[in-house]
């Protein structure tokens, strides 16, 4: 019997294991910066000299997320321009929060963000993983990062029968807070799975603050441990995201079709580096610099330091010519200190119930939001925890309400402008923007060291990253 269909090409084949291999956008940077690679490209730091020659192949990342990736023309002089494709590496996804530890019902759930505007009910009653990065403390004291993706279904968010919801099929409404959370166990299954080595200090024999076992469920640290070889007591801090377990695939009747997640915009990001990579032989006679910039963040506005809207691309297209002022970007770190909201005893239900400062002598408050109205990422609290670690200072988790609109700060729009490195902090407070606020003597206290810990602690801190 002849089959009817058709067979699939190189291109398509190399595409789909590029992007089954790339289910957030730290993965995509990751496996571009594999292909620039093994194509003679040299990475540059941002916080290092760079000496620019014709024929030269060079990218740069930004917070992993962001690339940018640049083939010097043999017969290129300054002033002649550059010939450039842009593109970005985020797609919607749902993304677990800073404190993802949740209960109901005998069910162990992970508490979930969203970030873009997805299309949410077509991530019901899939089979989903976890994928993003891991920030965690080695035994010699060293910070370090590693790219996790669990092979496996670990996650489902179940749709509600019909028996119990009867207009389902006329009328389907999803409230992001609420009917969005997903599943990871069974109660039981956690208790009887639950570590008998805790402990209260890290490898590096300090103790704890700020324990992230509070935070989110034993098993889903252990796991975590094992994908990163280290100690569930060492993770730090983590930006994870959901993602589907169903591998990209061709079908159709003759394999006409490609069927997969993040097409928008990963098969652009994919294509441009191709084509950048499949130029080279042609670089000799280039007058110009052919260049790629893959961007995170346009999701969400692009607002970000690895965003479209920051300085990110006038940085490396200056440095092209000349290198100062970026370089002293490069080498900074901005913390934005606004005031945060704490939980007001008569209006508890406005907040999530696990992302709640409801001490106003609970700690410093680190403000998370992944759709960058707040411009904390899982590095830059990390900078921030060790800091705060450090000083022995208590830190408090911050995040709005799915079903609720979130405040801004400075932060966003300098990480954005300068292309800085930033985290957004707060001390705890009521009454905001009223002629008479409150808040508590520790949390002053608390503040005052913070801030003396920041400018004691920071070269530490910073010269201990392995990155």
């Amino acid at each position: 019997m002849t089959s009817l269909a058709g067979s699939v090409s190189k291109n398509v084949e190399g595409f789909l294991d590029f992007i089954n291999k790339s289910p957030t956008a730290f993965h995509c940077v990751d496996n571009v910066k594999t292909t620039l690679t093994s194509a003679g490209f040299k990475e540059l730091r941002d916080n290092e000299q760079w000496n620019i020659a014709p024929l030269g192949k060079y990218f740069v990342i930004k917070d992993d997320s962001c690339v940018g990736a640049f083939a010097v023309g043999g017969k290129y002089k300054n002033g002649n321009g550059f010939a450039l494709t842009a593109a970005h590496t985020d797609s919607p996804h749902l993304r677990v929060k800073p404190v993802s530890k949740r209960e109901e019902s005998n069910y162990l759930q992970v508490n979930v963000e969203c970030y873009g505007g997805g299309i949410w009910h077509t991530w019901l009653d899939r089979d989903l993983t976890l994928a993003g990065r891991v920030f965690f403390r080695k035994p010699n004291g060293k910070i370090s990062r590693h790219f996790v993706h669990v092979k496996r279904p670990i996650l489902r968010i179940p749709t509600i029968a019909i028996h119990l919801k009867r207009d389902t099929n006329e009328k389907l409404e999803l409230n992001k807070q609420d009917h969005l959370q997903a599943v990871l166990a069974l109660k039981i299954e956690e208790e009887l799975n639950k570590s008998t080595n805790e402990k209260d200090t890290t490898s590096d024999g300090n103790k704890k603050l700020n324990d992230e076992s509070k935070k989110h469920h034993s098993q889903l640290l252990q796991l975590l441990a094992s994908e990163c070889n280290c100690q569930a007591d060492d993770i730090i801090n983590f930006d994870l995201m959901l993602a589907d377990t169903q591998p990209s695939c061709v079908g159709g009747l003759n394999n006409e079709f490609i069927y997969s997640g993040r097409l928008d915009n990963q098969m652009s990001s994919y294509c441009a580096i191709q084509g950048l990579v499949n130029s080279l032989d042609t670089l000799t006679d280039e007058t110009f610099i052919r260049g790629v910039l893959l961007y995170d963040n346009e999701e969400t506005g692009s607002e970000s330091a690895q965003g479209a809207m920051s300085e990110f691309t006038q940085h490396t297209l200056r440095r092209m010519t000349r290198d100062d002022y970026e370089r002293s970007i490069s080498n900074s770190f901005l913390i934005s200190a606004d005031m945060a909201h704490g939980v007001h005893p008569n209006y508890s239900s406005l907040h999530d119930r696990d992302h709640r400062p409801s001490l106003l002598n609970g700690g410093v408050v680190v403000k998370t939001n992944c759709c960058n109205r707040y411009a904390t990422t899982a590095f830059t609290a990390t900078l921030l925890k060790e800091i705060a670690r450090l000083s022995n200072v208590p830190l408090q988790e911050f995040s709005m309400r799915n079903d609720m609109p979130c405040g801004t700060t400075v932060g966003p729009i300098l990480s954005a402008r300068l292309g800085m490195s930033t985290v957004d902090v707060g001390a705890p407070q009521l009454s905001m923007h009223s002629i008479r606020e409150m808040t508590s003597t520790q949390a002053l206290e608390h503040y005052l060291e913070f801030f003396n810990g920041f400018y004691n602690n920071f070269k530490q801190v910073y010269e201990s990253i392995e990155l």
